[in-house]
């Protein structure tokens, strides 16, 4: 199969790049600086790829699939990450993604998948599963922006043209290059800085990037809702110290826990029933090990 992939220098980006690769999938990678290297374990062919309403557009030659996880924001920022041109955030991802989308079904991809996020659902009570039946109540502009882009792209759906969205919870995982999830947070906890405890549900970049392969390439009947949930597992900064504190031998106190009961987790049936079956608790602490030799090789 051979799959453009939007975004394909950015984290999940990069994820779904590598794991097509090894999985024997041809990778175009949609990129704005098609002169700079990109940072993947074997050349790909690339393209100029851009949400600006006066960019052009990529050929999608002889491509069958599309994987959209370009998103336009603020560096280092995804929530907020309009910073003070709201108008322009929401112009680049719903009005650039629907102008990608349509491109993409008129030269006759098969296939396109949207990275979509939890933020969908926006506030819900403590504590409540989140499935994808639930109505998205999107509180945060960046959580509008997706949901708006999700609908775009599951009105464009017909049976030429396999539409679904997979709304990713926090991703986390070690690549060549960029700094880990938790690395600031790592860094702060060995030199004994003050640290706090925060919960999230994460998930690993690969194993988001299985889920991506899942939809590409499941039975069309399989893939019959337009939205997928992908999660893994609850986790909370005091959780990736306590490894860390293993890994190290450090002696520093963990921050005081937070009570993760009132935190919603995501319900990922769905995507499970395809055979999803991302690396749970192994996969997390084998991911800090490797964080924590990161640190002690190059402080």
């Amino acid at each position: 199969m051979r799959v453009l992939v939007s975004g394909a220098t950015g984290i999940v980006g990069r994820f779904v790049v590598e794991h097509l690769l090894a999985q024997g999938h041809e990778v175009v990678a949609g990129v704005r600086d098609i002169t700079a290297a990109l940072p993947v374990s074997r050349p790909v062919e690339t393209v100029f790829l851009s949400l600006d309403r006066d960019a052009p557009l990529p050929s999608f030659e002889g491509c069958d699939a599309v994987v959209h996880a370009a998103f336009q924001h603020v560096p280092g920022r995804y929530r907020g990450g309009e910073g003070n041109d709201p108008e322009g955030f929401r112009r680049a991802n719903v009005d650039g993604s629907l102008r990608l989308f349509t491109a993409a079904k008129r030269a006759g991809v098969r296939r396109c998948l949207f990275l979509s996020s939890r933020a969908v659902y926006g506030p819900q009570p403590s504590g409540d599963l989140l499935s994808e039946t639930m109505a998205p109540a999107p509180e945060s502009l960046y959580g509008i922006v997706k949901w708006e882009a999700e609908q775009a792209l599951a009105a464009l759906r017909t049976s030429d043209f396999l539409t679904a969205s997979i709304r990713s919870t926090g991703v986390y995982g070690l690549l060549p290059g960029l700094p880990h999830k938790w690395e600031t947070l790592a860094r702060d906890y060995l030199a004994g800085r003050p640290v706090e405890d925060r919960v999230g549900t994460e998930v690993h970049g690969d194993d988001l990037a299985a889920a991506v392969r899942l939809l590409l390439t499941a039975d069309v009947a399989l893939v019959g809702n337009t939205a997928f949930n992908a999660s893994d597992r609850l986790t909370s900064h005091h959780d990736v110290l306590s490894e860390l504190q293993q890994a190290t031998a450090s002696i520093h106190p963990l921050p005081e826990p937070f009570d993760k009961s009132l935190f919603s987790r995501m319900d990922t049936t769905r995507l499970r029933s395809l055979g999803w079956h991302p690396g749970g608790n192994d996969r997390f602490r084998a991911d800090i090990a490797a964080l924590a030799e990161r640190l002690v090789t190059k402080p």
